[in-house]
């Protein structure tokens, strides 16, 4: 049930679907003679558009995830596993094809690749099902191991979780197939906007990991009050941001995670 309405809400909450929600009420309202108020929702949604899509407001929203915790350091001690959050694969695509189509939080996969070789002896477990509330599901996670299989990651070191569908249950479902040990480390690799809630959600769970942020898409706090290029780009960072500060907000009411702004301990 959470998941389901995790979809539906997340879909009106996305900024883009909202202006357009405004932009068809208003081209309703003028077409049943309410001309008055139908030109003042279509030119409130003209000037949300441009500021959406524009201004660093979006940008602004974005920083405080993205920086909220830093880059990973090594400190001389191997992690014991690493765990990559799904996300990074399209799956519906990768089956269609035949191949391994990559998101843009593609960046998940390399430093898959990349830390399953500089630490050849940690587990790589992989997590995530599919997030397809409409269509067939086809999960990620298998993808993800015959990617593995072909950069050469002995299979004996990689665990494969596809039932997952929220970052709620990649914790869970994830603690539950590698029942860590006190005292081991472990890396927890996503998109650094996507991190505090993954944190907090692992946190709740009784999995302690260390953040390893990645898919950072902006140079830091020098961005802020930079415009933007494309109203595209604009639209995307608005439903980035908001799909996490809600995400965050639904994850604390529901008890799914102890912290409301999770950060570094």
């Amino acid at each position: 049930m959470f998941f389901i309405l995790s979809k539906t809400f997340g879909f009106f909450a996305m900024p883009s679907n909202a202006i357009a929600a405004l932009f068809v009420l208003a081209a309703l309202l003028l077409v049943i003679g309410w001309r008055r108020g139908g030109r003042c929702l279509l030119a409130l949604a003209v000037v949300v558009l441009l500021v959406v899509g524009y201004s660093p407001l979006t940008t602004l929203l974005l920083l405080p995830l993205t920086e909220r915790f830093p880059a990973w350091q090594p400190d001389g001690r191997d992690p014991d596993g690493i765990i990559i959050l799904g996300g990074a694969i399209n799956p519906d695509i990768s089956a269609a094809r035949g191949s391994i189509e990559l998101e843009g939080s593609g960046e998940r996969v390399l430093a898959m690749l990349r830390l399953a070789r500089r630490y050849p002896h940690a587990r790589i477990v992989f997590t995530g099902g599919s997030a397809n509330l409409t269509a067939a599901p086809v999960p990620e996670a298998p993808i993800a191991g015959r990617l593995l299989d072909e950069f050469g990651v002995a299979r004996d070191r990689v665990v494969l979780e596809s039932r997952s569908r929220t970052t709620d249950e990649n914790a869970r479902f994830t603690r539950e197939l590698v029942t860590p040990r006190p005292g081991e480390r472990w890396l927890l690799v996503t998109s650094a906007f996507h991190m505090p809630r993954s944190v907090g959600v692992f946190r709740a769970a009784g999995f302690d990991v260390e953040a390893y942020p990645v898919d950072w898409g902006l140079r830091g706090w020098s961005d802020a009050l930079l415009p933007l290029e494309t109203l595209g780009h604009g639209l995307r960072r608005a439903d980035l941001a908001m799909h996490e500060w809600s995400g965050l907000a639904a994850y604390w009411l529901s008890g799914k995670s102890r912290e409301l702004f999770p950060g570094p301990r």
